[in-house]
């Protein structure tokens, strides 16, 4: 089939050919995606911002896009996985690109790669800035795949790094422990640029990494941070270190939800301060852009009864804010959780967060490479001790339908455990009850 007349379905068939390891395929490594970087000619002519780490990664993203958006500004925003169609992952202005732009843009990246095998997800970085080249964008956000050091974003050159946090995950290809993490999601950072870190405790590879290059490093608690404001329960202060003073910036909360957020809506803050100078936002566009950003699938409540929520926590350390925040959500009767998770995580140590927090437990078989079977993890929730009834079904949707049967209006249902479990059960609610 001509490049030239292909559909977007065509193109991603067609991305799926490319490399041995087909979608799920990871090959960490800079090379292949610099060469054809290189022959597409593309450059650094607008701010990047490249953002990093375990959890929280999509939720920066989000603040920084809209906020620039509400400035007046053009931005690209690029972001994976996505939950419903390839397009979320390419946006201008928060608006996913159409299937005319991604083709067009996939052709240009097969015309320039000649015989490199890219992967999936290498091919649609480079894909994703042709778009925003051809848009002519006035800045450029990235969010990291993987890690960082090796990781196909990292090709680009960044004016502000930012690592969200490091927690355990994808062990396999980052390393053990945290340090390991840290290390790799350390190689976004670069010498003399902002390297901003929000982890409230950031392992001591990462701050070695960052003095080892010279960066102009950025801690959480130290250079940026926030505080719960005690007169007013509807607004937190932002704060950052400026010339050697402290300023205090009064805001309301967030738009998205969870405890977590303070923490990413400052980091984004304080990336968009280390720009000021070439990228200036108005207070006003700062106080807009928190309050109307919108993210789904990160503790996102749908409205209506029963309750739905649906967040893609998929570690143990984002099970612990999901859990965390379904206590601060107040009394339901029952709770109903629909569960499918990819094989190679953590899931006891994911799951133990949710220990009697679950009257019923309707788990799913993921039918992706990697997917684990709900009969596993049924085994989990058995040996863990988990509590509550157990149940088993083909798909989440299938899960989800039968929550949907059986809860009352007291009752709430959560969807959580991977992206393609809350992307199977958002296709099915989005057509009957609106987004969040």
């Amino acid at each position: 089939m001509a490049m030239s007349h292909r559909t977007l379905a065509d193109w991603l068939t067609h991305l799926e050919s490319l490399h041995p390891r087909g979608i799920a395929g990871i090959e960490l490594g800079l090379e292949r995606v610099a060469r054809v970087k290189a022959a597409l000619g593309q450059r650094e002519a607008v701010p990047v911002i490249t953002v990093a780490g375990t959890n929280g990664k999509g939720s920066v993203c989000a603040y920084l896009s809209t906020i620039l958006d509400r400035a007046g500004y053009k931005v690209g925003c690029y972001t994976s996985p996505h939950l419903v169609a390839y397009n979320e992952r390419v946006a201008l202005n928060g608006v996913p690109a159409d299937d005319a732009t991604l083709c067009r843009a996939f052709a240009r990246v097969e015309a320039a790669r000649g015989d490199e095998a890219l992967t999936y997800f290498e091919f649609g970085t480079l894909a994703a800035w042709e778009v925003f080249a051809e848009a002519g964008v006035d800045a450029v956000v990235l969010e990291v795949g993987l890690g960082g050091r090796l990781d196909a974003v990292n090709v680009y050159e960044p004016d502000v790094a930012v690592v969200t946090g490091i927690a355990l995950d994808h062990q396999d290809f980052l390393g053990p422990d945290r340090e390991s993490i840290g290390r790799e999601k350390a190689g976004i950072y670069r010498a003399g640029k902002p390297a901003l870190c929000a982890d409230p405790q950031p392992p001591q590879s990462l701050l070695d990494a960052a003095a080892a290059i010279g960066a102009d490093l950025r801690l959480l608690g130290r250079d940026f941070g926030f505080e719960k404001s005690a007169e007013d329960r509807l607004q937190w202060r932002y704060w950052c270190r400026s010339g050697g003073e402290v300023a205090r910036r009064s805001l309301a909360y967030p738009g998205l939800r969870g405890a977590t957020q303070l923490r990413n809506a400052s980091v984004a803050l304080a990336a968009l301060e280390a720009l000021k100078l070439r990228l200036p936002v108005a207070m006003g566009a700062i106080r807009r852009g928190l309050i109307e950003t919108e993210l789904a699938g990160r503790f996102q409540v749908l409205p209506g009864r029963p309750a739905v929520v649906l967040d893609v926590a998929h570690n143990p350390d984002a099970a612990k804010v999901l859990a965390g925040n379904l206590s601060t959500m107040g009394f339901f009767d029952r709770t109903y959780a629909v569960l499918g998770m990819l094989g190679d995580k953590d899931i006891a140590g994911t799951l133990a967060p949710l220990k009697d927090k679950v009257d019923y437990w309707l788990l799913a078989d993921l039918a992706v490479p990697r997917g684990a079977t709900a009969a596993a993890l049924a085994e989990v929730i058995a040996a863990q001790g988990l509590g509550g009834t157990v149940e088993t079904f083909a798909a989440p949707s299938d899960a989800f339908a039968a929550a949907a049967k059986r809860a009352g209006e007291s009752d709430r249902i959560v969807t959580f455990g991977s992206f393609y479990t809350v992307a199977d059960v958002l296709a099915r609610v989005r057509p009957i009850r609106p987004a969040a």
